[in-house]
């Protein structure tokens, strides 16, 4: 049986107050925010969370990848075959609608790409590739073979919102997670299995009703990305849990 995470909070009951609150705070997963229902594996859902992931994979701010996947919703453009239909030239108008100019182009033809391999090897269907997948690494290279440009951020995206729906799903944690984890004292390990093990340990001493772990990692990621990345740890509502505040991490 693996330890509790060494670094959580002595104090349990405090441990358990800061993780609830930030679960009830951050813990909206975006495939939730998206109105797209993962829970069941149905294949069109998942493709339209794999779209999703493709558009909050760029260098661009989350309203503007929000506001282009909602454009999509408008137009019924949430399949492969309705990609393939759409075309480039329609595609890049979607696109720009939503206010994805600088990526426009490019994005365009990931999507014509990875719709086109995934209609040609998996009958369209991500399930299909989940399938034939041998673990969770070989699963990761399948969705990245989809497309050029199709690189490990939007796949850790991707898959960390289908963790637990599919077997295979288990991502490493993302860089900002991992530093909002450290940054509360939820693990003090340095590679990406350790930390991942951590906090699903912390998870089975925590768990939440009617939450999941992804729920849990989400919140993980969001404070990271929106306070600790920023240096708004006078603000924060957990600073009196942070590391960095009481000195202990430089």
């Amino acid at each position: 049986i693996r330890r509790p995470p060494r670094s959580t909070p002595s104090n349990s009951s405090a441990a358990s107050d800061v993780y609830k609150r930030q679960i009830q705070k951050f813990g909206t997963t975006y495939s939730e925010m998206l109105g797209i229902n993962l829970k069941f594996s149905k294949s069109t859902e998942i493709f339209k969370w794999f779209l999703a992931s493709i558009l909050f994979g760029a260098r661009i701010s989350e309203s503007i990848a929000i506001k282009t996947y909602k454009k999509f919703e408008e137009r019924g453009v949430l399949s492969p075959d309705k990609i393939i239909d759409t075309g480039w030239d329609d595609l890049v108008i979607i696109l720009d609608e939503g206010g994805y100019v600088r990526y426009d182009f490019k994005t365009a033809t990931k999507l014509l790409e990875v719709s086109g391999n995934l209609l040609k090897n998996y009958e369209g269907n991500l399930n299909t590739l989940h399938s034939k997948a041998k673990g969770a690494r070989d699963l990761e290279k399948k969705l990245m073979s989809l497309g050029k440009g199709v690189g490990q951020v939007t796949v850790a995206i991707f898959l960390r919102e289908l963790r637990g729906i599919w077997k295979r799903a288990d991502p490493l944690p993302a860089t900002l997670t991992v530093e909002a984890a450290r940054n509360l004292g939820f693990t003090k390990e340095n590679t990406g299995e350790d930390i991942l093990q951590d906090l699903k340990s912390l998870w089975n001493r925590f768990k939440m009703e009617g939450k999941d772990f992804v729920h849990f990692e989400t919140a993980l990621l969001k404070l990271g990305k929106d306070w600790c990345r920023k240096r708004k740890c006078q603000q924060c509502l957990f600073s009196s849990f942070c590391q960095v505040q009481k000195g202990i991490r430089s």
